[in-house]
């Protein structure tokens, strides 16, 4: 044992002396934000390396790009601490080691990867995504920047999108990039992932003054971000630096945590994990053909078939068993034909023996299939379809000559918002330019992944059907008109009596006119009232007959403003003698403040003149006291106009209640049954509804709606 005391003594004298030496480590920093920064950013991890290895004071050295090499190369740095990509190159070059890897503290968590942003200023509507930045003014921090240019660069080139497609210039730092997009003086910029934030929280700039182009979400990483994720900064130690003191070292870094109790040392800001994988930046070098990988190496076949072999037997027993499987397909693709080919004729036999025409449209709103009755009807072909704009060549116009938008076309809403849709009376255009009124319906069309591809419309030439209605209401207004000239004959003896009372009137009153001005006592102011009085009876008459032409007119067919009330009052004058005569008791109960609806006013006259007129036959045989007419109006519910006419007759018999709106169903002798089938036709086609709302002993209540008019 002696014998290996001194070298013991040499070899602690050794130790001593380097550690002499080295008493000031220093760790260079990449100053990608500037020195002052770097210093305040990394100065609390030096002094927490100073305390748990006391016998070295570490300094912290801020390196510019274009300093990292020298310093390694003349070991005037003991640790180094830059971006992945330069760790990767002074690796290959300089055979620097990573200890240890970067966790960051971001929103109360770590992250041991970053990536870069590509933004602009919110403002600019012309930049959105990453083929918007071809052409443009790009900023970055420099050449050799990862998260400031490289990474970006990456995301462009897979874009399509080359550096000689730019105009770039390169800032220096972080911070000058954001600001020289703030300022107007470059289109875009790139920075690392936290710079944007960290200036904002700095309050150097606002974050809604800028655009992220291109962002990405990643789980558990929370900033803001653009391209791919990458390992954070190693943290390495050079060839010359002792191992004892890298050990050292790390194991220090490993054990940092995150803040010390008041009063100790400044709080870290970061935390470190074990060195990743730092592959990822080695592909990346890679693909931008970036040192180390800048330089081709050749490559032969023999190498190739050395390195490969078994890729290539792999290979080539993949493509033997390709070619077996091709064999199946393809036999199994011609039966798949053949199928196909069966069910798309017997599809085609099917669609061309329905007598609708039918057509595809798919989400551009281009037909893709017609059948035989859709060119029959429409006389478009097939091929003057398919393939075309189906509202361009169907459905440009509406019936009444306007342009009928795209947007408003229900085809195109039917694939849109996947509902289905019933049109009842539209119209669509032949290829002689001549339009036909249609119903179709809309159906969106889906495919095997049950997403919508376009719709499938199915229509109805329905102009015969046109004509028998035109036809049928022609023959219901004629028949109208007949029923109020019938009426009126039926009235006539009352209607010749109301217009007696006025006439005899003024003949009374003429005379005494004449007695008047023979008499030698020549009173002015009695003749003057009796003037007066036979022009008021000359009025009457005159409203009388006036109300009596319009009503049995032939009504004008345009549908204009109606006040029910004055349609009440209306009929009230050419029935006012029946009452009068049936000794019948009238109560209105008219709501003055009713809306008007929107009517036909003859049809409405008509329709309440044979109600009241049924009113009053079917209390002719009661006595005298009992007989009370009613008529009401009222603003009921779903916003339309109500009119009730109540009667205290004997009620409707049971046998004529179940055919009471029929044609010639009646209880006279001597009646036709037209009145309450015209009545309620007409109320049906206003919109509304007459109803025999109830009926007894007692009476009977008949009662109408119309929709309020909404002009």
């Amino acid at each position: 044992m002696k014998p290996l005391y001194p070298l013991f003594l040499l070899f602690l004298l050794l130790i001593s002396t380097k550690v002499a030496a080295f008493d000031e480590i220093r760790i260079g920093i990449l100053s990608h934000r500037g020195d002052t920064a770097t210093a305040i950013n990394w100065g609390a991890m030096a002094d927490e390396l100073s305390w748990q290895l006391p016998e070295y004071r570490f300094v912290i050295v801020p390196l510019d790009f274009d300093e990292i090499e020298p310093k390694i190369m003349n070991a005037e740095i003991h640790f180094l601490l830059v971006n992945p990509s330069i760790y990767v190159v002074m690796e290959v070059r300089h055979r620097i080691s990573r200890i240890g890897t970067l966790s960051r503290v971001i929103n109360f968590g770590y992250q041991n990867q970053f990536g870069g942003v590509l933004f602009t200023r919110f403002e600019r509507q012309d930049i959105k995504t990453l083929q918007d930045i071809r052409g443009k003014h790009l900023s970055a921090v420099d050449p050799q920047s990862l998260g400031g240019f490289q990474m970006a660069l990456r995301e462009l080139t897979d874009q399509g999108i080359d550096s000689e497609d730019l105009k770039i210039s390169f800032a220096g730092i972080h911070d000058e990039v954001v600001m020289s997009v703030l300022r107007g003086e470059a289109d875009v910029g790139t920075v690392r992932t936290g710079i944007l934030e960290s200036m904002d929280q700095a309050g150097q700039i606002d974050l809604e003054d800028f655009r992220i182009i291109n962002p990405q979400t990643a789980d558990r990483f929370s900033q803001l971000h653009s391209t791919r994720l990458y390992p954070e900064w190693p943290f390495s130690k050079l060839p010359h630096t002792d191992d004892v003191l890298a050990q050292r070292v790390a194991i220090a870094l490993m054990q940092m945590a995150d803040t010390r109790e008041p009063g100790e040392r400044r709080s870290l800001r970061h935390r470190w994990t074990i060195p990743l994988e730092y592959q990822p930046v080695h592909e990346i070098l890679q693909a931008l053909r970036l040192p180390p990988y800048d330089q081709a190496v050749e490559f032969t076949f023999t190498d190739a078939v050395k390195k490969y072999w078994y890729a290539i037997l792999s290979t080539v027993v993949f493509f033997i068993l390709l070619a077996v499987l091709t064999m199946l397909v393809l036999r199994l693709n011609a039966e798949l034909k053949k199928s196909k080919s069966r069910l798309e004729q017997q599809y085609s036999l099917i669609l061309d023996s329905v007598a609708d025409g039918i057509y595809g449209v798919d989400l551009n709103g281009n037909s893709t299939f017609v059948n035989k009755a859709m060119e029959r009807i429409t006389g478009w072909s097939a091929r003057s379809m398919i393939g075309k704009n189906q509202h361009a060549i169907l459905h440009h116009t509406r019936a009444n000559g306007e342009e009928h938008p795209p947007e408003e076309c229900p085809v195109y809403k039917t694939f849109r918002d996947e509902q289905p849709r019933f049109v009842e009376d539209d119209i669509f255009w032949r290829s002689d330019g001549t339009s036909f009124p249609v119903e179709y319906s809309s159906t969106p069309l889906k495919d095997e992944k049950n997403e919508t591809i376009g719709s499938v419309v199915i229509f109805r030439d329905i102009s015969e059907r046109k004509k028998a209605e035109r036809e049928a209401r022609t023959y219901r207004s004629e028949l109208a008109h007949m029923a109020r000239i019938s009426t009126m004959g039926e009235m006539a003896s009352g209607m010749a009596h109301e217009l007696n009372q006025p006439l005899t009137a003024i003949s009374t009153k003429a005379d005494a006119c004449i007695r008047l001005t023979e008499s030698q006592h020549f009173d002015p102011d009695r003749f003057s009232d009796t003037l007066e009085s036979i022009s008021l009876q000359a009025k009457r008459a005159g409203a009388i007959i006036h109300q009596l032409r319009n009503f049995i007119r032939k009504e004008i067919p345009q549908k204009n403003p109606v006040n029910v009330n004055e349609s009440v009052r209306e009929v009230l004058v050419l029935v006012g003698q029946n009452l009068t005569e049936a000794s019948i008791v009238l109560e209105l109960e008219l709501d003055e403040r009713l809306p008007a609806v929107q009517a036909q006013h003859i049809q409405i006259d008509q329709v309440i003149l044979n109600l009241v007129k049924n009113a009053i036959e079917a209390m002719s045989a009661l006595p005298q006291n009992n007989k009370v007419l009613q008529i009401k109006t009222e603003l009921a519910e779903n916003d339309q106009v109500q009119v009730s006419i109540i009667d205290s007759g004997p009620g409707v018999d049971q046998e004529i209640r179940q055919r009471l709106f029929t044609p010639f169903a009646t209880s006279k002798k001597d009646g036709m049954g037209l009145g309450l089938s015209i009545s309620e036709g007409i109320i049906s086609e206003h919109g509304g509804k007459l109803t025999l709302a109830s009926s007894s002993a007692r009476g009977s209540i008949f009662r109408f709606t119309l929709p309020v008019f909404r002009g």
